[in-house]
C-alpha cells in the first residue's frame, strides 16, 4: 500500500451524503406537447428518480430565457421560461419533492444575464443611465483607419474563441464586456447594487423551499479591473483567451464570503439541514486556491466542479475554441492521478469533493472515457458506476448515465448539432480550412466525441419510435433523440430482474448509503499504482480495519491484476461482468455467495473494461 494513505471526513452532514440528479429541462421529458421538456416532466419522474436513489435534483436553468445559451442567458430570474411551465409548477415541484424527502437545488447563473435582462437593456439606453456600472463597459482602444472600433483588450469568447469578448454598442460608443457570447453580457460585481440584487435572487429561492446553488462559472464574476491582455497561447491569432485576468480574480473570496454572510448562513433547509452550494470553477488548477474556498470550518463554498477528469484529453491547436474541442491522447496514468489527486487533495486539506463525469456541458462518459460500442457500452458505463459509487465526495448523476447513454451516432451531420459552442466551431474550421477534407472530417470527428449536444439528447424513455417516449411520435423534438432509443432506454431497464445499467446504478447507490463510513466518509489510498491498466483504489474505515478495495480495467483488453499481500482474503460483491446473486447477471449483490473471480489467488484476471469491488473484513488476511 502507498505510503501517501489519507483518513477520511468524519464530520457528518446530509449534503456529504446526498446523491444528486442533475436534469437538463430541455430534454428530459415534454407533458405539454411542445417537443421541449418542463418542470412537470421533472415532477412525474420524481417516483423514477426516488427508487434509483436520488436525494436532490439539481436543474439546469428554468428561468425566462431567449435561449442563446440554453437558458443560461436569463432575461428574468423571477420566472418561468414560458415552454418549462409556471412558478406555481415549481412551487409544485418542490412540494412534491418533499413529500418523498428529496430537496431542489438550482442552478444560480450571476456571472452574466441575457442582454434582453431589463438591467441590461436600462445600461445600454445612455451613458448616464443609473445602471450603466451594471455591467463592465470600455471606451475603443484606437480605431482602425477604416473607423472600426478597436476593443479594449485582446480578450476571446469562450464559446466562440474567433470573436472577440468585447461588443461594440454603437449608439453609446462603447463596448461591453460577454466572455461567453454576445447575448450574455458580464454583471459588474465591483458594483455594491449588483451584488445587493444578485443576493435578493438567492433569498427568492430560499424562501420558495429550495435547498441550494449550482453556481454557474462563480470564479469569473472577479476581474482584473485593470484589464491587460491575455497570453499568446493560440498563434497567429489577434485575440487570446483572458482567463489569467478574470478566473478566481482579485476580490473572489471577498464576494463569496460576502454572500455566505449575507445570505447562505441565515437560511437552512426544510429539515434544519445546511444550504448546499456547488461551485463551478473552471480555468483554475491551484490546489491552495481550490481548498481555500472549499475548506469546511473556513471556507466559502461546500464544494467545486474542477475539470482535471473531464479535460484529460483536451489540447490547445491552431483553431479557436480547439482546446476543448479536441481529442488529444491520454492514458490510464493520467486518469488515475486526475482522480486520486483531489481525494488526495481534499482529504488533506480539510475540503470536499464532488464526483461527476459528465453534465451538460460534456461529452456522455461511457463514450469519453470507455468504449461506447454494442459489444462494450454496458460494460464501460458500469465500470464508471462503480467508480464514483466508492469514491469520496458528493456524488452526481446526469440524466441518462443512469441508463449508458452515449454520444450522437458517428452518422448525423452538422446540421444536428445546435449547441451554440458547436455552431461556431464548425463555422470556423469552414472559414479557415474550406477546402480541406481532411479538415473538415476531422471536425465532424471531434464534434461526435466532444461537443457539449452529445449529453443534450432527449432522455430515452421508451423504445417507441422516432421520440423515445420524451415527447409524442408527431411532435418534433427541440433536438433529435438518440438513435439507438430502441435498445437503451428507461423502460426496458426498469423491469424487475433485468440486468441493466440502471439496477447496477441502484444497487450501487443503495449500497453506498449503507456503508457510507467506508464510501463517504472513510480514508483513501491508491492500490499498484503502476499499473498501466488498472485504477485501483481502497476505501478504509478508520479504526476498525475494515477495507474496500476497487479494481478497474480501464483498457479494451485482457490484463492481470496481483492481488497486494494486504488485501489477500479480498471477497469480491460485485463486478459488472456476469456476476451477481446467483441466478441474475449483473446485478449488484452484496451479503451472501461471493463472486467467482479469474484468477489463482495472487492474482485476478480481468477482462475488457472490467470492474470490480471487493470487501476485507478485519482479520481476514
Amino acid at each position: 500500500m502507498a505510503v501517501t494513505a489519507v483518513n477520511g471526513d468524519q464530520s457528518k452532514k446530509w449534503w456529504k451524503e446526498a446523491i444528486v440528479y442533475q436534469v437538463y429541462p430541455a430534454s428530459f421529458l415534454d407533458t405539454n406537447s411542445d417537443g421541449r421538456g418542463d418542470v412537470n416532466g421533472i415532477t412525474a419522474k420524481l417516483d423514477y428518480l426516488k427508487s434509483l436513489g436520488v436525494d436532490v435534483v439539481w436543474t439546469s436553468p428554468i428561468y425566462d430565457s431567449p435561449q442563446a445559451d440554453m437558458g443560461y442567458d436569463i432575461a428574468d430570474y423571477y420566472k418561468i421560461y414560458p415552454p418549462y411551465g409556471t412558478l406555481a409548477d415549481v412551487d409544485n415541484l418542490i412540494a412534491e419533492l418533499h413529500k418523498r424527502d428529496m430537496k431542489l437545488v438550482m442552478d444560480l447563473v450571476v456571472n452574466h444575464t441575457s442582454e434582453k435582462h431589463p438591467w441590461f437593456l436600462e445600461s445600454s439606453s445612455s451613458l448616464d443611465n443609473p445602471k450603466r456600472d451594471w455591467y463592465i463597459w470600455k471606451k475603443p482602444s484606437g480605431f482602425k483607419p477604416d473607423g472600426t472600433p478597436i476593443p479594449p483588450n485582446n480578450w476571446n469568447q469562450i464559446l466562440g474563441e474567433s470573436n472577440s469578448a468585447w461588443i461594440f454598442d454603437k449608439p453609446t460608443g462603447e463596448f461591453y464586456l460577454a466572455v461567453f457570447t454576445p447575448q450574455q453580457p458580464d454583471l459588474n460585481w465591483e458594483n455594491p447594487a449588483v451584488r445587493a440584487a444578485v443576493y435578493d435572487i438567492l433569498r427568492f429561492w430560499l424562501d420558495k423551499g429550495v435547498a441550494g446553488f449550482r453556481m454557474d462559472v462563480i470564479n469569473l464574476i472577479s476581474k482584473d479591473q485593470s484589464f491587460p491582455d491575455g497570453k499568446v497561447v493560440i498563434p497567429g491569432h489577434a485575440l487570446q483567451p483572458g482567463t489569467d485576468h478574470y478566473a478566481n480574480g482579485p476580490r473572489l473570496h471577498e464576494f463569496l464570503s460576502e454572500m455566505k454572510r449575507e445570505v447562505l448562513d441565515k437560511y437552512t433547509t426544510q429539515d434544519g439541514g445546511e444550504i448546499f452550494t456547488v461551485g463551478e470553477m473552471p480555468f483554475v488548477d491551484d490546489v491552495d486556491e481550490i481548498v481555500k474556498i472549499v475548506h469546511q470550518t473556513t471556507g466559502f463554498l461546500k464544494m467545486i466542479f474542477h475539470f482535471n477528469l473531464v479535460d484529460i484529453d483536451n489540447q490547445r491547436g491552431d483553431i479557436p475554441g480547439d482546446s476543448r474541442m479536441s481529442i488529444g491522447p491520454w492514458t490510464v496514468s493520467d486518469f488515475r492521478e486526475a482522480v486520486s489527486r483531489w481525494q488526495y487533495v481534499m482529504m488533506k486539506g480539510g475540503g470536499w469533493n464532488s464526483l461527476y463525469v459528465e453534465n451538460h456541458d460534456q461529452p456522455r462518459s461511457v463514450s469519453h472515457y470507455t468504449d461506447d460500442s454494442d459489444e462494450y457500452r454496458e460494460y464501460g458505463a458500469k465500470l464508471l458506476a462503480i467508480m464514483q459509487a466508492t469514491l469520496c465526495g458528493t456524488l452526481f448523476v446526469f440524466q441518462g448515465e443512469e441508463l449508458g447513454m452515449r454520444n450522437v451516432p458517428h452518422e448525423w451531420g452538422p446540421e444536428e448539432y445546435k449547441d451554440v459552442e458547436s455552431v461556431n466551431y464548425w463555422e470556423t474550421v469552414n472559414k479557415l480550412f474550406p477546402e480541406n477534407p481532411i479538415r473538415l472530417y476531422q471536425a465532424r470527428k471531434v464534434l461526435r466525441h466532444k461537443a457539449r449536444d452529445n449529453g443534450r439528447t432527449p432522455v430515452q424513455w421508451t423504445a417507441e419510435s422516432p421520440n423515445a417516449g420524451f415527447c409524442p411520435a408527431d411532435v418534433k423534438p427541440w433536438m433529435r433523440v438518440n438513435d439507438d432509443h430502441v435498445d437503451c432506454n428507461a423502460e426496458a431497464q426498469v423491469q424487475e430482474g433485468v440486468p441493466s445499467v440502471y439496477h447496477f446504478w441502484q444497487g450501487l447507490l443503495e449500497l453506498r448509503k449503507k456503508e457510507a463510513d467506508a464510501f463517504v466518509y472513510g480514508g483513501f489510498d491508491l492500490v499498484n499504482k503502476e499499473h498501466e491498466d488498472v485504477f485501483a483504489f481502497v476505501r478504509n474505515v478508520e479504526g476498525t480495519g475494515e477495507k474496500w478495495v476497487s479494481v478497474l480495467n480501464f483498457t479494451g483488453k485482457d490484463t492481470e491484476w496481483d492481488i497486494p499481500n494486504e488485501l489477500k482474503g479480498v471477497e469480491w460483491v460485485v463486478g459488472n461482468y456476469h456476476h451477481g446473486v446467483k441466478g441474475k447477471e449483473d446485478v449488484v449483490r452484496f451479503g451472501g455467495e461471493a463472486l467467482e473471480v479469474a484468477g489463482d489467488g495472487a492474482k485476478i484476471k480481468l477482462r475488457p473494461w472490467e470492474g470490480l469491488l471487493g470487501k476485507l473484513d478485519p482479520g481476514s488476511n
